[in-house]
């Protein structure tokens, strides 16, 4: 009988070390699929709000896209609470091309976003955002690493529907323009105390590689087809800059 049992085992070991080795070999690649499918998920959501966003009445004012240099999509960022904070955001921005953010809209870079006064909000809705960044310096801060919003870089609530035109003599003075879409209602929001920055993770991700966002910008990689929808936007409702100055 102890025999037996002996046997049982030594049959059994190599077997269960094998299964063993092998869920070790694959979970990495499971998970590395699943990340890259979230990620790809965001890219495509991104689009999709911005798409809905664009074309929406009211929605982003179209004198204010033309001259917009880089565009940042934060969709369904989730809060808790009546006066919160944004907890966590991850999102998608992606910039006019060189030279001097001119050129056709580049391949999207993943970002991720923290902290910040909503103000009232309903407790637990998801809400999508979208920032316009309006010059060259608030385009750069962003490419080259975190930027807390109202300190190296000014933001104010971008203008809606008939006020827009109006107002934008006095908005353009940031270098963003944020804008809130929850439960169908869209406003400029304040997104004063916000940090945004690349999302490292995310872009290695979906690009193969670590990637800064400069060098995405730069076009060390090509744009995923999950970003077909962002991009493909962008490119059809605001071709050209037609910032002063530009060419």
């Amino acid at each position: 009988m102890n025999q037996a049992k002996n046997l049982f085992r030594l049959t059994k070991t190599p077997w269960m070390a094998a299964g063993a080795i092998l869920v070790s070999l694959l979970t990495p690649t499971l998970a590395r699929s699943a990340d890259d499918k979230a990620v790809g998920e965001r890219l495509q959501n991104s689009g999709d709000v911005l798409k809905e966003l664009i074309n929406s009445h009211p929605g982003i004012p179209q004198n204010l896209l033309n001259t917009a240099e880089c565009v940042i999509v934060l969709p369904s960022v989730k809060k808790a609470g009546f006066i919160v904070g944004a907890q966590y955001g991850r999102g998608a921005m992606s910039c006019r091309g060189k030279p001097e953010f001119t050129g056709p809209w580049s391949a999207p870079i993943l970002m991720q976003s923290s902290g910040g006064s909503f103000g009232l909000q309903a407790g637990g809705q998801a809400t999508d955002f979208v920032i316009l960044v309006m010059n060259d310096k608030g385009a750069r801060n962003v490419l080259n690493g975190k930027v807390k919003l109202g300190g190296e870089a000014s933001v104010a609530a971008g203008p809606v529907g008939r006020d827009a035109e109006a107002a934008t003599t006095g908005s353009m003075s940031a270098q963003m323009l944020s804008y809130s879409r929850a439960q169908g209602v869209f406003a400029g929001v304040s997104l004063s105390g916000t940090t945004l920055a690349p999302d490292g993770g995310a872009n290695e991700n979906i690009y193969g590689k670590k990637v800064s966002g400069q060098e995405i910008y730069d076009g060390a990689v090509q744009a995923p087809p999950s970003a077909e929808t962002l991009l493909s936007t962008l490119n059809e409702k605001s071709p050209k800059n037609v910032s002063k100055g530009k060419p």
